[in-house]
């Protein structure tokens, strides 16, 4: 047999296996993964703030690690209490908003000269009769707070693999076959650190940036839940292409579920549009740069494949995964090809 065909055939049977034990693991790996994406902010965080002219040079290492925890300890409360707040608000007025949504159809159904068909009143009765939005929200709700009630679970991990940190260097010498291969190990962790540490402490900042300009936004305007859909654009900007996309057009069906017309909606997202395109084309690449050095073909495969997989966490999951084991494959010279195909500038 060919040996790069039997490399290619122990290569494939090998990822079939991962991905299904990344499946029928998935309540135990996706927490896990995010309390180490957690402990990557804290630590980019830590860079930044090292990095602040006067102030940084001064502060002790403590008081900089304490003040990241801080900062990402308030920000994670901050996320589930948004949640849980509007939690019974948004189911009590569900009824509301499908009554505006209703009427919003019926709008457009004249507008069209639908109206006329004589299956129209009983399409749209029959429709309404079987979905109830007040139904669906509290279903949406009820999987996103036990999203939320996971954040413990999550900060827990995170607590313990900052403890563990310290002790990280001892165990890489005591399971290395030589000292050279455990620098090699070291360097790796440390370009895996500095490289998606740094992503997702700068996506975390521009997520902050972008869900207080939609806020205020969405305040000026009138639009009830503000502060609930600014979390949620926040959160939606770690999620590469889909999230731009939601965060326009959730927020864009509230208001016509509240207002009961397209002028409102259309002006809400309008604006919503003019700030992601603002801080997509422009910010975003002047502070991101090409950290990762990612291919966007393998960004949107790797989105698919962790969706497949994890579900709406792996969508949050997806970027960093990918770059982390680029990173590893760019180390083997059995799995460099594919790191080659999933960078942008084919220089892993």
């Amino acid at each position: 047999m060919n040996p790069r065909f039997q490399t290619f055939v122990y290569g494939t049977a090998i990822a079939l296996m991962l991905g299904w034990l990344f499946y029928i693991g998935r309540d135990v790996f996706v927490p896990i993964m995010f309390s180490v994406f957690v402990v990557y902010v804290i630590l980019g965080l830590m860079r930044m703030i090292g990095r602040l002219p006067l102030l940084g040079p001064v502060l002790p290492q403590l008081v900089v690690s304490l003040l990241s925890v801080l900062v990402i300890a308030l920000g994670l409360g901050m996320v589930v209490y948004t949640i849980v707040s509007n939690r019974d608000s948004v189911i009590a007025m569900a009824p509301r908003y499908q009554e505006s949504l209703l009427a919003a159809v019926q709008k457009l159904a004249v507008m069209l000269r639908l109206e006329a068909e004589p299956t129209w009143t009983t399409l749209r009765r029959d429709l309404f009769a079987q979905v109830s939005l007040q139904r669906l929200a509290a279903s949406a709700l009820a999987s996103v707070s036990s999203l939320a009630a996971s954040v413990m679970v999550v900060a827990l991990y995170a607590c313990f693999l900052l403890l563990e940190r310290s002790r990280l260097d001892v165990k890489i010498a005591a399971i290395a076959s030589s000292p050279q291969h455990a620098q090699r190990i070291k360097q790796v962790i440390t370009d895996i650190n500095a490289r998606v540490g740094a992503y997702l402490a700068l996506k975390t900042f521009l997520g902050v940036l972008l869900g207080v300009l939609s806020w205020v936004i969405m305040k000026f305007a009138g639009l009830e839940f503000a502060v609930f859909w600014a979390v949620i654009i926040a959160l939606l900007n770690y999620v590469p292409y889909i999230g731009s996309f939601l965060s326009i057009v959730l927020p864009g069906l509230m208001a016509v579920a509240q207002f009961g017309g397209g002028g409102e909606a259309i002006q809400i997202m309008l604006s919503l549009t003019v700030v992601q395109f603002l801080i997509g084309n422009f910010l975003d690449p002047y502070i991101m740069g090409n950290s990762l050095n990612l291919s966007p073909f393998a960004i949107l495969v790797s989105l698919a494949v962790w969706v497949a997989l994890w579900g709406v966490p792996g969508a949050f999951l997806a970027v960093p995964i990918t770059a982390m084991m680029t990173i590893i494959f760019s180390e083997f010279s059995g799995t460099r090809p594919i790191a080659v195909l999933l960078s942008q500038n084919g220089k892993p």
